[in-house]
C-alpha cells in the first residue's frame, strides 16, 4: 500500500488521502490481509512492514515549483521499486496512491513488479498529458474515487479504469448529537485555499448570521502560530506558497477571532468533536471535487452538508435530506439558515451505510481480484507459462478472499 512521501499515515492533522489509506489498510488487515505500507518513516499506523524513503513527511515541499518537488516523489517511488524487486517473497499486488509517478514507474518495471492498482485522488485533467498516453499493458489499472471524476478523464484512462470506490471514514458508532445539543457555528474542514472557496464560506456564514470555524492548514502552515512565525522571518519560503499569499489577501481580513476564526489543522478527537458539534459542514468548492473526504466524515457524524454542486458532491449530498446544494453565495447563506430542519439521524444513517470502512475494503477486494485476473490473462498472452500460472493462482486466492 503506497501512500506517497508527503504525510505520515495517519496524519497528525490535514491529510485526506493519508486518512483514507489508514482507514483502508486497517480494515484490510482486520479482514486477514498482509499489508506493507510505503509512507514516511514517522507513520504510526500498525502494519506488517514499512517502506520509507524519508524519516518524516515532505508535505512542506508539495506546493513548491516542479523542479523542487519532482525529485521527492521519484525518490520515494525508487525505494518502493527496490522493495518490490528485492523482496524475499513476492508481493501479490501494489495499490499505489502516488499520483502519476506511482503508476508510471511501476508500469515501466513491467513483469519485474506485481500487478498494480492506482487510485486517482485528484482532478485527472491536471495531468491529462500522462493519462492520455499511459498504457498499463494489462498490468497497471486505475480506480477512481467517484464516477464524475472518472468521466472527466481521457478515453485511454477510462479504458484502464476498473471502477470508482467512494472514500471511507472511520465510524465510531456513537449516536449523532441532536440539533439542540450542537454549536451554532458551521465548520469548514479543508485546506484553506481558493479552490476550496474559503472566502466564500466566511462571507456566506456572515450573511446567514452564523459563526464559522475554519479547520485546516494554509499551504505548509498548520495554524496561526506557524503563520505568525513565518511572517516574523523575512523571506520565509512558506510566504511564497500560493495558498499562503491568497489566504493573507482574501481570507485573513475577514477573520475576527470570534464569529469567523481559524483553528488550524485538527485530528483525532479534536476533529471528531468539531464534526459532531457543528451546525453543518460548509463546502463551497470552486472545482470539480473528486472525492470529498470531509463530506463523508461529516455525514458519518450526523452533520448535514451545505455545498456547491461540483464534482462528486451531488452524489454524496442528498439535497433536502442530508444537506443542501447551492450555486452561489446567496444560496449558500439561505441553505445555512434552513439547515436546522435536517435530521442528524438521517445524515448518520446515510453516511455510515455508504462510507463505512468495510464498504470500501470490500469494493477494493473485488478490484484487486479483477486486477490479478486481467494481469494473469495478459501474462498468458505473452506466453510466459510460469508467470501466468503464478498470477492465476494469486488471482484465485484474492477472489476467494473477496467473496468470503
Amino acid at each position: 500500500m503506497d501512500s506517497g512521501p508527503w504525510l505520515p499515515v495517519p496524519p497528525s492533522g490535514y491529510g485526506g488521502l493519508e486518512n483514507v489509506v489508514a482507514t483502508l489498510t486497517t480494515e484490510l488487515r482486520a479482514r486477514g490481509h498482509t499489508v506493507v505500507l510505503a509512507a514516511p518513516g514517522d507513520s504510526p499506523l500498525p502494519v506488517d512492514g514499512l517502506v520509507s524513503a524519508f524519516p518524516a513527511g515532505r508535505f512542506d515541499r508539495l506546493g513548491a515549483p516542479y523542479a523542487h518537488v519532482v525529485g521527492t516523489a521519484h525518490a520515494h517511488a525508487l525505494v518502493v521499486a527496490e522493495a518490490l524487486t528485492s523482496a524475499a517473497e513476492p508481493f501479490d499486488l501494489v495499490h499505489t496512491h502516488l499520483e502519476v509517478v506511482g503508476p508510471a514507474l511501476l508500469g515501466a518495471l513491467g513483469p519485474a513488479a506485481p500487478p498494480v492498482l492506482h487510485t486517482l485522488h485528484w482532478d485527472v485533467r491536471r495531468n491529462a498529458d500522462f493519462y492520455e498516453r499511459f498504457d498499463g499493458r494489462g498490468r497497471v489499472f486505475f480506480a477512481g474515487v467517484s464516477d464524475s471524476q472518472v468521466a472527466r478523464g481521457p478515453e485511454r484512462m477510462r479504458r484502464q479504469t476498473l471502477g470508482a470506490v467512494p472514500l471511507s471514514v472511520p465510524v465510531d458508532g456513537r449516536p449523532p448529537l441532536p440539533r439542540e445539543e450542537r454549536d451554532d457555528a458551521v465548520l469548514v474542514l479543508a485546506r484553506l485555499c481558493e479552490l476550496k472557496g474559503t472566502d466564500t464560506a466566511v462571507r456566506a456564514a456572515a450573511a446567514a448570521g452564523v459563526p464559522v470555524v475554519l479547520a485546516g492548514p494554509v499551504g505548509p502552515l498548520a495554524d496561526r502560530a506557524a503563520l505568525d512565525a513565518a511572517l516574523a522571518v523575512p523571506g520565509h519560503p512558506a510566504l511564497g506558497h500560493p495558498d499562503v499569499a491568497w489566504f493573507r489577501e482574501h481570507v485573513a481580513p475577514l477573520l475576527d477571532g470570534d464569529r469567523a476564526r481559524w483553528v488550524g489543522s485538527v485530528a483525532g478527537e479534536a476533529k471528531a468533536d468539531l464534526l459532531r458539534r457543528a451546525r453543518a459542514l460548509l463546502s463551497p468548492v470552486r472545482w470539480d471535487e473528486p472525492g470529498a473526504t470531509a463530506v463523508c466524515e461529516a455525514l458519518a457524524a450526523g452533520t448535514p452538508v451545505v455545498a456547491t454542486p461540483r464534482g462528486c458532491l451531488p452524489t454524496l449530498v442528498d439535497d433536502g435530506r442530508t444537506g443542501f446544494l447551492a450555486d452561489d453565495e446567496a444560496g449558500l447563506a439561505a441553505a445555512l439558515r434552513r439547515v436546522g430542519t435536517l435530521d442528524p439521524r438521517a445524515c448518520a444513517e446515510e453516511g455510515r451505510r455508504r462510507f463505512a470502512p468495510a464498504v470500501m475494503a470490500a469494493a477494493y477486494e473485488r478490484l484487486y481480484g479483477e486486477v490479478l485476473r486481467r494481469a494473469a490473462q495478459a501474462s498468458s498472452r505473452t506466453r510466459d507459462p510460469v508467470l501466468a500460472d503464478s498470477a492465476t493462482a494469486t488471482a484465485r486466492r484474492w477472489v476467494r478472499s473477496a467473496s468470503a
